[in-house]
């Protein structure tokens, strides 16, 4: 909102966001009810009354039976911020249950009454006015605001109508509730708008442009959510002393993946015939020498001292192998 200029500096939002990776995820809730109450304060102590009151109702008569699924309030303002608020009920529908609705519907209310208040601020904050006229203003913003109410009931109806279809067994289910709720939020805006003669009017072209970014979106994201290959469904029947069970089996999409050969060379012949050609009896073999001395037991030499005393060797072999060669040419 930016009304407190406090809460304005980058280290705090960045402490906030710190805070709100360690704790569970229902507490960056709280935490943001507390930012909004602080900024409304700044506004005007009637903001700030009238804004807390707001949030005891949701709190109190929606909120507290959504359990784990409050975590789409905080994604509500952020899906309108980013112009596709279609992509919060379709993806909530896919990825949560039914109760995800009820804060949906709560964050649609917060996002357009927070904007609500951003436009009338010079009004709100004057000292001369009064607090019953301020309150009144409030009251009228949050009423009587009907593109409000249409953007909470489409959001509210996207997502039962997305997790009713994805949770059925049919194939290509989750394909087709993304599709279906898209289809539902801009029939659903543009009946609300222009069908029922209500005070509100919505931009068709961005409206269906944002749709369509948000159902490519949602097919993103059930790629990697489900991925399911129906090509290879199986649907499977059995019994036990009580129940009769028919359960639909779709595998996991999986990626060819091309099988390599891998051909080992064994060198134990070679080895073998190395072997026995040096243990054949040869007068150039050391067993028919007398003088021939024990072989003793090697130690570990420093690789330093063995070069050393194999330069010697090395350069007798070559002055052998020189000279054999010049005596048979």
């Amino acid at each position: 909102m930016g009304y407190m200029s406090q809460l304005n500096n980058v280290f705090v939002i960045l402490i906030l966001a710190l805070i709100c990776s360690i704790l569970p995820s229902s507490a960056m809730m709280y935490i943001g009810f507390i930012l909004i109450l602080a900024h409304s304060y700044a506004l005007g102590i009637e903001v700030a009354g009238f804004m807390l009151v707001i949030i005891l109702l949701m709190l109190i008569f929606f909120m507290r039976f959504s359990g784990e699924q409050n975590i789409t309030f905080v994604f509500t303002p952020l899906s309108f911020a980013f112009s596709i608020p279609a992509l919060l009920p379709i993806g909530s529908g896919l990825m949560e249950s039914s109760l995800s609705a009820i804060p949906a519907g709560c964050g649609v209310v917060m996002y357009y009454f927070i904007r609500f208040l951003r436009v009338q601020s010079a009004i709100l904050s004057n000292p001369d006015l009064d607090m019953t006229d301020k309150l009144q203003i409030m009251a009228d913003g949050l009423v009587q605001n009907w593109g409000m109410w249409i953007a909470v009931v489409a959001f509210v109806a996207v997502t039962l109508l997305v997790n009713l279809i994805r949770t059925r067994s049919f194939d290509h289910a989750w394909r087709i509730s993304i599709i279906t709720g898209g289809v539902a939020y801009v029939f659903i805006m543009l009946v609300g708008s222009f069908g029922m003669n209500l005070n509100a009017t919505v931009a068709m072209v961005p409206l269906l442009v944002c749709t369509v970014l948000a159902v490519l979106l949602a097919l993103v994201l059930e790629f990697f959510a489900f991925g399911g290959d129906y090509s290879r469904a199986e649907r499977l029947e059995y019994e036990d002393d009580e129940y009769f069970y028919y359960v639909k089996a779709v595998p996991k999409a999986s990626v060819a993946t091309s099988e390599r050969s891998i051909k080992k060379i064994n060198a134990e012949p070679v080895r073998e015939e190395r072997r026995s050609e040096e243990s054949s009896g040869t007068y150039a073999n050391p067993i028919f020498r007398q003088d021939e001395r024990p072989k003793r037991k090697k130690t570990a030499v420093p690789a330093a001292e063995k070069k050393d005393r194999d330069r010697p060797r090395n350069q007798l072999q070559r002055m052998w192998i020189l000279r054999k060669s010049l005596r048979n040419p």
